[in-house]
């Protein structure tokens, strides 16, 4: 009732606006919500408790998105998710580095979102799939001298909203957010984050970005070893847990976000049709 009571206050205080925004449910007053239990080890194919999640660690900056229907997302989308002939229903990408997008992608996928805009200008991507909403939000490219590629917004944080969740990919991130990039971007429940260090954000901007979001999950991404993955493990431990899950998968509803928040990290490994 409270953020109910809160949201019409919004709503009255400036209607033109409530009219204009989008959809969402992530760029809300919900605050996270506490959780027990967190599963993880099935097959990418297999079915899904209601209300629930489940997220595949495929390689460097991708990652597997499928909720209870059956609806699929594949972030930073190369061309190739191994051993299977699986086609998302919808693949993102980030032109920063070539493992981070393709130039050819399936022609079978329905839905390609570049994350950048063709014509210039950022990318505004708002596409709602019923089970999933998948949006992004605009960020600037490192240019090959190391400084802002000319026009900026060349790359894109998407957000999918699945089972009441807001998950976010940061792509290929070397700038912190700014306050409208972080409004914009809306509570997030589950982050995945590069962590490299160098080639995206440094390590301490990093962690000062994840702190900001305060995400019940943290995974981490475009990790090169476990010497730069653990030099960010060791930065984030005073603020959040530490569970090296094992393995690519996980599973994770709203009622199973742990209490504190934690950085999971999952071991990354493709698709096989014999998984």
């Amino acid at each position: 009732m409270i953020r109910l009571a809160l949201a019409l206050i919004l709503l009255l205080a400036n209607p033109l606006q409530a009219q204009d925004r989008r959809p969402s449910h992530c760029i809300s007053l919900v605050q996270n919500l506490p959780g027990g239990v967190y599963l993880y080890r099935a097959a990418f194919t297999d079915p899904l408790p209601d209300y629930t999640v489940r997220l595949r660690y495929v390689a460097h900056a991708s990652f597997l998105i499928r909720g209870k229907g059956g609806t699929t997302a594949v972030t930073d989308y190369t061309g190739f998710l191994g051993n299977t002939d699986f086609v998302p229903d919808v693949a993102t990408m980030n032109r920063a580095h070539s493992s981070h997008w393709t130039a050819l992608p399936d022609p079978r996928i329905p839905h390609v979102l570049p994350g950048w805009n063709p014509d210039g200008g950022p990318a505004d991507h708002h596409l709602d799939l019923g089970e999933m909403l998948v949006r992004s939000v605009s960020t600037d490219i490192r240019s090959w001298s190391g400084g802002v590629e000319s026009g900026e917004d060349g790359n894109s944080i998407f957000v999918f909203e699945v089972a009441g969740l807001c998950i976010g990919h940061l792509g290929h991130l070397h700038h912190v957010p700014t306050d409208e990039q972080f409004a914009a971007l809306g509570r997030l429940d589950v982050v995945m984050a590069p962590v490299d260090g160098g080639n995206t954000l440094d390590l301490p901007s990093m962690i000062r970005v994840l702190t900001r979001l305060r995400a019940s999950i943290v995974i981490p991404m475009h990790w090169f070893g476990d010497g730069t993955l653990s030099v960010f493990l060791a930065g984030m431990q005073d603020k959040f847990e530490i569970d090296r899950v094992g393995g690519p998968d996980l599973e994770v509803s709203l009622r199973s976000l742990p209490q504190r928040p934690t950085v999971m990290v999952l071991q990354p490994a493709y698709l096989s049709d014999d998984d």
